[in-house]
């Protein structure tokens, strides 16, 4: 019976997958489907887009295509393809990412110049066999100086052709293992909401909630603390009040943010009595990006987005900040004793959590990253793989970038992957939060955070947001809306996220004063009680000191490298094996259920002693 229902049961979930897959070939084709359309402009006449699946071809005509872009309905001489030509396809037509004219030169460029950058491009060219790199290249250039923002259709607008071929088997090739990473982390993620729930949990203080604003009244300054050594100018914002006292708290942006992308988390935090220090790293910032085009004297060179050295400046930031701050603490009037630079808690969001764990004690490891770059390949290539893999002409030794006074770290959607090595996070002994979003494009959580999680050696916690994406946890008053706005890494908005905020605020707050004679009053926050207590239907909370069994094994059997290429054959592994995860939970939730329903309608079988799984056996 039992194998008879796990049959049933991984039939339908393949069923499932099936469609998914569907979902996102259709996509796919429909783009192409598209490109017809977006190549018809007054100075190029294509008529028609020929699609290849070996020796078969068919042609579309494009004003077929204008006709569904333009009204949504399916033309009949578009027949064939009416079950892609799906409301999702007509979308991609409409996809547009504006960028900042000043930024978008200094971003294409250091794609394009990239090693990585080449194998994408040399991957299109698979799929469109007539297209040369050096045509793509100009293309994607062309396109990004366009008023109406940089997309799939705005590069193909660019290209000198009037006939485009497609190879639709390189093409479905590519997105079949692009959708099998997507599955095996949407697959993590239900394992995540079942297997780290909490049914037998203690209630929590009912005249007490670490969420709700504290009694003290706010103060905000703002200082700009020049590093001289560095030739560095580290701007902050600090928030305390008259009560302030204890530990002080360190908040670390992300790449291209700002230090008001938590401005929430600090005035909440400020207002229960703890001084808050938000930092702003002015190389990986937003106003970094146009450094170069608004100084003249900047260097014409071609420049990465992300310079190396921002991984070892970043830390460095924090530690400068620190000791500006201890003479702060002795010297000014105001903050005198309400700086403890002794005792940090950092907090840091995405880069901003690499840069918390660099602090504890964990070291870059740039000969497993070099590695691990060499093999990147650009299926299933995230922008966390791209931005780790600038760190990659740092020196071998970088020098130890720890600072005994960060006494615990909070890493959200942090960039990790192969930045520490495998060994890197086991030196990380202080108290380590890490949070996972499992929908998150930019930092993925299997890469990115869940293996990292199972290699810290001291005290850790994971919060999983299930269904949360990269900003989830990020100010809605101080987000870029077109960061919200990117297509294929679709991020949910501000009031679809109002829960996480709000855990956060209490989760952070419970967290820090684990280091203070409040402990035992906080400590009841920081569990899953509380975390399930914050949850939705949409974006439930898990929170968990380790991994369930399971994932541990399924970690152990899909590779320990975070960056290691997988082949489609190894991704539909990992993939089935998560399934069969969900499908013994499934199967163990309803063995409990029935074990429940046969204790409350046939106790005399508890009396006679008959073992219920001698009777469920039978």
């Amino acid at each position: 019976m039992q194998l008879l229902f796990l049959a049933k049961t991984f039939v339908r979930q393949l069923r499932l997958k099936q469609y998914a897959w569907k979902w996102g070939s259709s996509l796919l084709i429909g783009s192409i489907l598209a490109t017809a359309w977006s190549l018809r402009s007054p100075g190029i006449a294509l008529n028609r887009l020929t699609i290849r699946i070996g020796p078969i071809a068919q042609t579309i005509e494009v004003e077929d295509l204008e006709a569904f872009a333009r009204t949504g309905e399916v033309p009949p001489r578009l027949r064939l393809y009416r079950t892609v030509l799906t409301p999702q396809v007509r979308q991609v037509l409409q996809n547009q990412l504006s960028l900042n004219p000043d930024i978008s030169d200094r971003i294409i460029d250091d794609i394009l110049q990239s090693a990585n950058g080449e194998m994408l491009l040399n991957t299109l060219s698979t799929i469109a066999p007539d297209l040369s790199v050096d045509q793509l290249r100009a293309a994607i250039r062309l396109a990004a100086m366009s008023t109406d923002g940089l997309s799939v259709l705005g590069i193909l607008r660019a290209l000198p052709q009037e006939n485009l071929e497609v190879d639709a088997s390189a093409a479905i090739a590519l997105i079949s293992q692009l959708n099998l990473s997507r599955l095996e982390s949407h697959a993590l993620g239900s394992v995540l909401d079942y297997e780290l729930v909490d049914e037998e949990i203690d209630p929590l203080p009912s005249t007490f909630d670490p969420a709700a604003p504290g009694p003290a009244t706010v103060e905000q300054w703002e200082l700009r603390l020049r590093d001289r050594d560095r030739d560095r100018i580290v701007p902050v914002d600090i928030y305390w009040s008259e009560q302030s006292t204890g530990p002080l708290v360190v908040l670390s942006h992300g790449f291209g943010a700002d230090r008001r992308f938590l401005a929430y988390v600090a005035k909440h935090l400020a207002s229960h009595g703890l001084t808050v220090v938000a930092i702003e790293h002015p190389g990986s910032n937003v106003a970094a990006l146009s450094a170069t085009e608004l100084d003249p004297r900047a260097s014409r060179e071609p420049s990465r987005i992300l310079p190396a050295t921002e991984f070892i400046d970043r830390p460095k930031d924090v530690s400068f900040v620190l000791d500006e701050l201890a003479r702060l603490n002795r010297h000014s009037f105001a903050l005198r004793g309400k700086l403890n630079t002794d005792q940090v808690t950092l907090i840091g969001h995405s880069l901003g959590g690499y840069t918390g764990l660099a602090l504890a004690g964990a070291p870059l490891d740039i000969r497993a990253l070099q590695r691990a770059c060499s093999d990147l390949v650009p299926v299933g290539l995230s922008p966390a793989d791209w931005l780790q893999c600038a760190a990659v002409d740092l020196p071998r030794y970088s020098g130890d970038l720890s600072d005994d006074r960060i006494q615990q770290v909070v890493a959200m959607n942090p960039i990790i992957g192969d930045l520490f090595g495998r060994q890197g996070l086991a030196q990380v002994t202080v108290p380590t939060l890490i949070l996972t979003s499992t929908n998150d494009g930019v930092t993925p959580t299997i890469k990115q955070q869940i293996r990292p999680f199972s290699q810290l050696a001291g005290p850790k916690y994971l919060v999983a947001v299930i269904g949360g994406t990269h900003l989830s946890v990020g100010d809605p008053d101080n987000i870029n809306p077109a960061l919200q706005q990117i297509p294929f890494m679709p991020e949910l908005q501000g009031e679809e996220t109002q829960n996480v905020r709000q855990f956060l605020q209490g989760l952070l707050l419970s967290f820090v004063k684990q280091q203070t004679a409040e402990a035992d009053l906080y400590a009841p926050f920081l569990s899953a009680a509380y975390a399930q207590s914050m949850s939705t239907p949409n974006l439930p909370i898990r929170f968990s000191t380790e991994l369930p069994n399971s994932l541990t094994n399924w970690l152990r059997l899909t590779g320990s490298s975070s960056s290691e290429t997988r082949s489609p054959t190894r991704l539909l592994a990992s993939l089935m094996h998560l399934e069969v995860i969900q499908v013994n939970n499934r199967l163990g939730r309803l063995q409990h259920h029935v074990f429940a329903y046969l204790r409350l309608s046939y106790p005399p079988l508890i009396v006679l002693n008959w073992p219920l799984e001698q009777l469920h056996q039978s």
